[in-house]
């Protein structure tokens, strides 16, 4: 969880992510958690900065061959 998501926005003010928002996020992780612990699975939840985050948990794992991710399309106005 990315605590920059729990902020106002640039432009308005707005929360970004507000309590019905935040508490389906919570609800879907656990969901998600859940299924793949059925699988013999597990889900690594981390809550900071992603950069820093994603840095510390390949240095944890120590033989990472790839990361993956996606960049939220921010609009401009």
């Amino acid at each position: 969880f990315d605590p920059r998501h729990y902020l106002g926005t640039h432009w308005h003010g707005f929360p970004k992510t507000g309590p019905h928002r935040l508490r389906f996020l919570l609800e879907s992780v656990k969901d998600l958690r859940e299924t793949l612990k059925k699988k013999g699975s597990t889900l690594v939840v981390r809550n900071g900065k992603p950069e820093d985050v994603v840095c510390d948990l390949i240095t944890q794992l120590g033989s990472v061959s790839a990361v993956v991710f996606h960049e939220e399309v921010r609009e401009i106005l």
